[in-house]
């Protein structure tokens, strides 16, 4: 994987081959990062990480000198592997908790500019995400919620949902 753009542009980083991860792909990632660099300033921008895996996407935020982000994942190698390469790339705006997404969901009252979740595709609660971040009121007003997912899935009907965009096999759906 690379960091695309930022501080760290073009920075190759090899994740160990054993995480059990499915990484947004460096294309979609560009696409998306190209919708959001016309959306948000990163400087000012909190962001929350959500099934962070190689921590790809945060470690892009972090390059485009956000203020904060936070990388949630229920795996040990995931946050360990995220803390170690924000340690070498200093990112002090960085940092990976262990968690399970749901229970973190539930429980803290954070408040955050931009979410991003990259649930496993197969994952059966996934349709679930989108309320428990509205109802436990984590995004800010005006915040934007990107939910990375399948095709098999449609957020169109949801109040909140803004806009569907589709890289190859990856989609993205925009809530607000």
């Amino acid at each position: 994987m690379r960091i695309i753009s930022g501080t760290h542009k073009g920075k190759r980083i090899n994740p160990p081959k054993n995480l059990p991860v499915r990484p947004t792909t460096d294309f979609a990632k560009e696409g998306l990062f190209n919708i959001l660099n016309n959306k948000i300033d990163f400087e000012e921008t909190i962001v929350l990480d959500l099934f962070a895996g190689t921590g790809s996407i945060s470690l892009e935020f972090a390059s485009r000198q956000a203020k904060q982000i936070t990388s949630i994942d229920s795996n040990y190698h995931c946050t360990e592997f995220i803390r170690k390469i924000a340690t070498e790339l200093q990112y002090e705006n960085l940092r990976a908790i262990k968690a399970n997404v749901f229970n973190f969901l539930s429980n803290k009252k954070i408040a955050c500019d931009l979410i991003f979740a990259d649930p496993p595709y197969d994952m059966a609660e996934i349709e679930q995400i989108p309320e428990l971040i509205f109802k436990n009121e984590i995004l800010n007003k005006d915040g934007i919620f990107i939910l990375e997912h399948s095709r098999k899935f449609d957020f169109s009907e949801h109040p909140r949902f803004t806009e569907h965009r589709k890289y190859g096999n990856v989609n993205f759906s925009f809530f607000k």
